[in-house]
């Protein structure tokens, strides 16, 4: 590594075996000053700011006694709702292992197994009154197949939250390009008093990355 310019940006060199594209990641992520953040609070990932400031905007989490966590991998997400309510409850479930979590109840197991919801609703021990999904499906290259896929989990993550949210509760998901389609804000805006669009600063420019906030859920019964 060397340093060019004025001294503050680290430059990778190209090493044997690493592709240009790896490099470039590489560098990206030890100029970022989230990353850097992250390692000296200690939280697992720079997705942790983005909560933050998403629930800095919307509030969400003030309250919150019973949280849900979808793709929790690697936990940052987690990591910010116990800080900022310690005495909920949280259980997260995600394909890929995670370090265990204090206070944080975690499932190794697909979201879309059939079993999954209710055993994240024993792990919680309720109703969550909100639910967080920071999910995307693995990318195949193909830009409108990666947004198809990943909007399923949405639309999979919207089917749980109404499905088992407390009355008055949030539903926060990573969407894409643009935000949810039509048909899935007009679901939302049938469940919940309200439905916004953000991207958080913590979400990179060239990210295409948006986050879907929706809150005040009306309940089944309300709704219908």
């Amino acid at each position: 590594m060397s340093r060019g310019g004025s001294g503050l940006r680290t430059r990778v060199k190209t090493a044997r075996g690493r592709t240009a594209q790896s490099t470039r990641w590489l560098e990206r992520q030890l100029n970022d000053p989230y990353v850097k953040r992250a390692k000296a609070e200690g939280y697992r990932s720079r997705a942790a700011y983005k909560l933050t400031e998403l629930d800095e905007r919307f509030g969400f989490l003030k309250g919150s006694k019973r949280v849900v966590d979808l793709g929790i991998a690697p936990g940052g997400w987690s990591q910010v709702v116990r800080r900022l309510v310690p005495k909920a409850a949280v259980a997260g479930i995600d394909l890929l292992p995670v370090d265990p979590l204090d206070g944080v109840a975690i499932l190794q197991m697909d979201f879309m197994d059939d079993a999954a919801p209710g055993r994240l609703i024993e792990a919680l021990g309720g109703a969550p009154d909100l639910v967080l999904s920071d999910m995307a499906a693995n990318t195949v290259g193909h830009p409108q197949t990666d947004a198809l896929r990943t909007m399923a989990l949405v639309e999979t993550a919207l089917a749980f939250a109404v499905d088992v949210l407390a009355p008055g509760g949030a539903f926060v998901a990573k969407v894409f390009a643009g935000g949810a389609d039509s048909a899935l804000v007009a679901e939302m805006k049938r469940n919940f008093a309200t439905v916004k669009h953000a991207k958080p600063p913590a979400s990179r420019k060239a990210s295409s990355e948006w986050y879907v906030v929706a809150q005040g859920f009306k309940g089944r019964a309300e709704a219908e």
